[in-house]
C-alpha cells in the first residue's frame, strides 16, 4: 500500500476557484478577466467574491468597464487579491488591479452539472454578472509543488475541469473574446476552467 501523502505547510484557504480569461486575438492581451472563490476555510472566514477586469490594462478604466470585485467578505477579498490573484499568470502585471472597487456582492446562484455545462450567476447592486463553461472535458486531479504554484509559496492540490467555450455575460451584455489553449499538470486545457476542492498550503 502507498503511504499516505500528508502535505507539510499551513493550510491558508480551501474551496473553490473557477475562472475565464478571454481574448479576442489569441496573441494580443486579454479583453476580460474573471476570477470566482467560494471559501470554505480561511484565516478571515468564509465567503465569496467575483473578481472581474472588463479593462485589464487601465488602471482607471471608464465608468461602463469598471475593474471591480463583488464581495460578501471584503476582508477575505482583499486579502485573496494581494496574496493569489496579483500572482495568476494572466492577472499578474495588470494595471486593471491596481484600481480595483470593491461592491457588495448579493447572491450567488450556480447551476449546471459540472459535466457538460457549469455557470455561476453573481448579482450586486447594480451588475449581474454571468459566468458560463461549456463542452466540459474530464476532471483530472493533480498537486503543484510551491517552486510551479503561482505564488511559489504554496502547496495546491486541486481538481480542474478544462472546457470548450467560455463566455462571461455582464448585465445581459456578453464580453468579446474567447478562452485561448494552455497547457498545466501535462494537460491541455484553456484559460477557462473549472477548479474545486481547490487548497493553498504555505509551504
Amino acid at each position: 500500500m502507498a503511504d499516505t501523502l500528508l502535505f507539510p505547510g499551513t493550510v491558508e484557504w480551501s474551496g473553490e476557484n473557477p475562472g475565464i480569461s478571454l481574448k479576442e486575438d489569441p496573441s494580443g492581451p486579454f479583453t476580460t478577466l474573471a476570477s470566482f472563490f467560494r471559501v470554505v476555510l480561511s484565516p478571515h472566514g468564509r465567503g465569496h467574491a467575483l473578481v472581474l477586469l472588463l479593462s485589464p490594462q487601465e488602471a482607471s478604466p471608464p465608468a461602463d468597464r469598471p475593474n471591480i470585485c463583488l464581495t460578501d467578505n471584503e476582508t477575505l477579498a482583499r486579502w485573496l487579491v494581494a496574496d493569489y490573484v496579483s500572482h495568476f499568470g494572466a492577472w499578474r502585471g495588470q494595471p486593471g488591479l491596481a484600481g480595483l472597487q470593491y461592491r457588495r456582492l448579493d447572491s450567488v446562484k450556480t447551476s449546471g452539472d459540472a459535466i457538460s455545462t457549469y455557470s455561476e450567476t453573481v448579482r450586486g447592486t447594480d451588475m449581474t454578472v454571468a459566468l458560463t463553461w461549456s463542452g466540459l472535458g474530464r476532471p483530472f486531479c493533480f498537486a503543484l509543488p510551491p517552486e510551479n504554484s503561482a505564488t511559489g509559496k504554496h502547496h495546491m492540490p486541486t481538481l480542474f475541469v478544462g472546457c470548450e467555450t467560455a463566455s462571461i455575460t455582464v448585465n445581459g451584455r456578453i464580453r468579446p473574446g474567447a478562452p485561448i489553449p494552455r497547457d498545466i499538470a501535462g494537460q491541455r486545457i484553456s484559460t477557462a476552467m473549472l477548479a474545486f476542492s481547490e487548497t493553498w498550503i504555505r509551504a
